[in-house]
């Protein structure tokens, strides 16, 4: 009745003023040494990491896609003091929202906050975060011509300095809690929006590129798969111990564009971290790529992301245990009841066979694409509960 519901709304009232004070701890100016990516305080949870080596688990870990975002009102409460990318470029700040799904939700990985659009930022491009529109690049490449404002080669160390700083801070802030995941966007991806100028629904002009100038579309490519090699390594230096790639439009390519544009530069990317960073698990999230799959499993990325649109055991079924998968519940289940979302959560469990695992999972959960703003924050502690335990329960069984 009424007085259940009254308590209900003052439990979550003193849980976000709880969530409030905690962060508020963490919104102070850096020491220096938390500043050097060193003595790092051991890890507490390392379920993640015994997933990915295929040992027995008792249960599925599991981080979200954008679990750090405007879903959140203390995220709301950090943007009103700056702006996007402010937040982006102030280290303390950045640690700080990293930190908040953490304090509200019992995850098993931070990801660093950030955008993937800082790599177009440190190639001289200006982006612009506007309000109910999303990325703008007020000068967008209209032609081959324009190829010449982009430098060929990029010091990651000083221009993208400030998500190395708030990696290291994060890392040391976090106390060991859980590991944190450092990213980039994919080169495809990043190239579409220095083409087209901001998100679109056909990206007809960044399409029409590698149709009308494969050369200078390569040369691109080129450019931003070696920053964006870089960029990772930097961030696997300065404390992050996962590195998700995301190929955000590998949706928008044909299966042969995708071979010929997006593949070889993935792959080399793969290659380069693997080359410094042999031991540090590198997920590729070619969000609709499906099709792709298969070829994806004959790189050096550890895990797989998929989108919500294969059933998992296709995806089982063509990995046939070459990598570890991640993923993939529709995001729109989380706008349900919890009996919805419990029966959904449970089937694709089943679809990965947790049950028939022994609980030797090589898997992560997580949403199969990011979360939106509108979702609300007891949804997502209501998911990240029942992705507790459904999977406790069907490894349990077996």
């Amino acid at each position: 009745g009424i007085n259940a519901e009254y308590g209900m709304c003052i439990l979550q009232h003193l849980v976000l003023v709880c969530a409030m004070v905690l962060l508020e701890a963490t919104n102070v100016p850096a020491e220096p040494h938390e500043l050097l990516p060193q003595n790092f305080p051991p890890l507490e949870n390392d379920l993640i990491f015994r997933s990915l080596r295929g040992e027995k688990v008792e249960r599925a870990p599991v981080w979200i896609m954008r679990q750090a975002g405007r879903y959140l009102p203390e995220f709301l409460e950090v943007r009103k003091t700056a702006d996007f990318f402010t937040v982006c470029r102030t280290p303390v700040l950045a640690a700080q929202i990293t930190l908040q799904p953490i304090v509200r939700f019992p995850l098993d990985a931070a990801i660093i906050f950030s955008d993937i659009l800082v790599v177009p930022q440190a190639l001289g491009m200006e982006v612009l975060m506007k309000e109910a529109k999303g990325p703008v690049f007020p000068n967008p490449l209209v032609s081959p011509a324009d190829l010449s404002r982009i430098p060929e080669t990029v010091d990651v160390h000083k221009e993208l300095k400030y998500v190395f700083d708030a990696i290291t801070l994060t890392r040391h802030r976090l106390k060991g809690k859980v590991p944190l995941f450092g990213f980039s966007g994919a080169p495809w991806t990043l190239m579409a929006y220095m083409i087209e100028g901001e998100g679109s629904k056909t990206w007809v002009k960044s399409k029409s590129w590698l149709y009308k100038h494969p050369q200078e579309s390569h040369k691109l490519l080129k450019i931003l798969s070696d920053v964006i090699s870089d960029y990772l390594i930097a961030q696997a230096d300065a404390g992050a111990q996962l590195l998700q790639v995301f190929d955000s439009w590998a949706s928008e390519l044909s299966p042969k564009a995708f071979d010929e544009f997006s593949l070889p530069h993935l792959s080399l990317i793969a290659e380069r971290v693997k080359s410094k960073h042999p031991n540090v698990p590198l997920v590729i999230f070619a969000k609709g790529a499906n099709y792709a799959i298969d070829k994806l499993c004959e790189t050096k990325y550890d895990v797989i992301g998929l989108d919500w649109t294969i059933d998992p055991a296709e995806a089982r079924n063509i990995t046939k245990g070459r990598k570890a998968l991640q993923g993939n519940l529709d995001p729109a289940v989380l706008y349900a009841d919890k009996a919805t979302m419990e029966k959904e959560v449970r089937q694709m469990f089943q679809s990965f066979s947790l049950g028939e695992s022994g609980g030797k999972l090589s898997y992560i959960c997580n949403l199969g694409h990011g979360l939106n703003p509108s979702h609300s924050p007891e949804a997502v502690g209501g998911f990240v509960d029942l992705v507790h335990s459904v999977s406790e329960e069907l490894i349990k069984a077996k």
